[in-house]
């Protein structure tokens, strides 16, 4: 109870993280501003989010300590949608043709006009769906933690989501990419085929994404590898529902046509870095009141 009312005014490690990640996100757009009209809007929403970050390592209370806890994992989430202003201005050109001669050198077809040859409607339905479900599945192992009571491990898993969801905007920025379905469309034979229920899921993350540029390194891949690796914690049983969901998700991130297979191996080596180097990052960030209890 003294955890949930108390306040010692130091910022937690997820703290630090969003807080450096918004200041170097706010210099953006700073640096950037004639080129951004959304700019004002942009540079309120950082300053804000600072704000509230701020506040709330000073102030104690249930309502406070609830936030603590959780505002990280949609906060990241969200800062998806400001790569889709950022980067056609900070970047402007696309590396799909790069990625794509990637893909092409290495197995000697585009993996995704091949994938073709498999492709049936219920397959289709499957894998949209799974893809689809990315983001409540990769949030369900903090959930389970925060029902089963163990904070410290819920801070930490936590953090190491918002890190990889972190990390790989720093990807999109660095090598901006639309895609297969939108660079290799020409070479497609035909249409993804599946019922109604793909064409509604495909429409609304169509809408709900926009115009990114969010291929390199693939976030489903390496979001979904933390999941799995988190999940260790609570049951092997969980855990090899994750890791049969991981490799779904790896296999329908090509076959619906979101991704180069590159994109995929840069995903899980930024996982396997971030899963390795997360327990140090995070006793580094966290100071004296650091703790990772699995």
């Amino acid at each position: 109870m003294a955890e949930v009312l108390n306040s010692d005014g130091r910022f937690w490690a997820a703290d630090k993280l969003i807080l450096a990640y918004v200041a170097g996100t706010g210099a953006l757009v700073a640096v950037y501003w004639n080129r951004l009209p959304e700019a004002p809007e942009l540079l309120a929403l950082h300053v804000g989010a600072a704000i509230a970050i701020v506040l709330a390592s000073t102030r104690g209370g249930r309502a406070v300590w609830y936030f603590r806890h959780w505002y990280p994992l949609p906060l990241v989430a969200s800062c998806y949608k400001e790569m889709a202003i950022l980067i056609p201005a900070v970047r402007g050109a696309a590396t799909d043709q790069w990625l794509a001669n990637l893909d092409f050198s290495i197995w000697h077809a585009n993996p995704t006009v091949w994938l073709e040859r498999v492709q049936t409607p219920a397959l289709t339905d499957f894998l949209q769906l799974v893809y689809t479900l990315f983001v409540p599945a990769v949030l369900l192992v903090p959930w389970l933690l925060w029902r089963k009571r163990r904070f410290a491990d819920f801070r930490y898993c936590a953090f190491l989501i918002s890190l990889g969801f972190l990390a790989s905007y720093i990807g999109y920025i660095l090598v901006p990419a639309r895609g297969p379905r939108f660079s290799l469309d020409h070479l497609q034979h035909s249409p993804m085929q599946g019922g109604w229920v793909v064409h509604v899921m495909r429409m609304t993350l169509d809408r709900l994404e926009s115009a990114h540029y969010d291929c390199f390194p693939s976030g489903h891949g390496e979001l979904t590898i933390i999941a799995w690796w988190s999940s260790r914690q609570i049951s092997k049983r969980l855990s090899r529902v994750y890791l049969a969901y991981t490799l779904c998700i790896i296999l329908a991130t090509v076959y619906l046509r979101y991704h180069y297979t590159v994109d995929l191996v840069a995903g899980a080596l930024l996982a396997a870095v971030l899963i390795a180097a997360g327990p140090m990052m995070y006793r580094k960030l966290s100071g004296s009141e650091g703790s990772i209890a699995a």
